[in-house]
């Protein structure tokens, strides 16, 4: 009796393991992988990874600024405010060093006119040259008079845009011809991103590259300040290669290094200069983040 259920328990188990096995299989797939199932997914993989590329170009530019080097001329509600300020400051000031001895000479010169004058002033200095406080302003009038200002304002040098000492008064802006396409174009000096660094970096490596320059700059920070987006030519248009993203960064030139030469590709223009050279869509977004030049 024990024999026959032995039998049975181990026929039962069996089919239960056979069941078992045959109901995994269909409903999970499992099965040999075959030489050709794993190339198929390798491609697969490759496809889904070039899908997963952007077909826009990464670009970082700088924004280089050159500082004011002079103070701006005063216009005339600032002029008449500067005048009646330091009005008003005479007027609650004490007399200094200087203007206490021009009323102490004038009070020994009314007394020594008038006869009531004391000899034992002028027996203390001897022999001594008596210096007035009116001789030493005729002296610093004279002295005044002979020195020249240097001028705020040079035609000759204002009219060459490749160079910093024009229009001192204002701030100005770095631009370079650059090869875009087929073409070249006046832009803020950039360069296209490469695989490792950062697009300050790139940025960076834009000022770097421009011949003959040796510009020093001062980034104002890490994150861009501006972008703008534009497409190729349809002539050049591929499906991997649509169009570019610029990224903007601004900086503060800090050491101009050597003069550029008279044919350098590079200007220093004014924000009411850029239209003559920028094309108007990027000028649009390059006015967004330049305020005040």
């Amino acid at each position: 009796m024990a024999a026959p259920c032995r039998r049975m328990a181990s026929r039962s188990v069996l089919q239960f393991l056979s069941c078992f096995s045959r109901t995994a299989a269909g409903n999970s797939g499992f099965r040999q992988l075959s030489s050709t199932g794993v190339c198929r997914a390798s491609v697969q993989v490759q496809s889904v990874t070039e899908k997963g590329r952007s077909p826009w170009t990464l670009m970082a530019a700088v924004c280089l600024q050159r500082l004011p080097v002079v103070s701006a001329d005063y216009s005339p509600i600032e002029r008449r405010f500067l005048e009646m300020q330091q009005q008003l400051e005479f007027e609650k000031s004490v007399l200094g060093d200087h203007e206490l001895r021009l009323l102490q000479d004038a009070d020994r010169m009314s007394r020594k006119q008038s006869g009531n004058y004391d000899s034992d002033e002028e027996d203390e200095l001897g022999d001594q040259d008596i210096v007035l406080a009116q001789d030493l302003e005729d002296s610093w009038e004279q002295k005044m008079n002979s020195f020249q200002l240097a001028p705020r304002i040079s035609a000759d040098v204002d009219k060459d845009l490749t160079s910093l000492e024009r229009c001192l008064t204002d701030k100005l802006l770095l631009l370079a011809k650059q090869q875009v396409g087929g073409e070249k174009l006046w832009l803020l000096p950039q360069a296209q991103w490469q695989e490792g660094e950062t697009l300050r970096q790139t940025a960076e490596r834009a000022l770097a590259s421009l011949p003959a320059a040796g510009f020093k700059a001062t980034f104002l920070g890490n994150a861009p300040c501006g972008v703008y987006k534009y497409k190729l030519p349809k002539a050049v248009r591929t499906e991997s290669s649509v169009g570019a993203k610029v990224f903007f960064f601004k900086a503060i030139l800090s050491d101009s290094g050597p003069p550029a030469a008279p044919n350098a590709p590079f200007l220093w223009v004014k924000k009411n200069e850029l239209q003559h050279y920028l094309k108007p869509a990027y000028k649009m977004k390059v006015d967004r983040f330049i305020l005040g030049l």
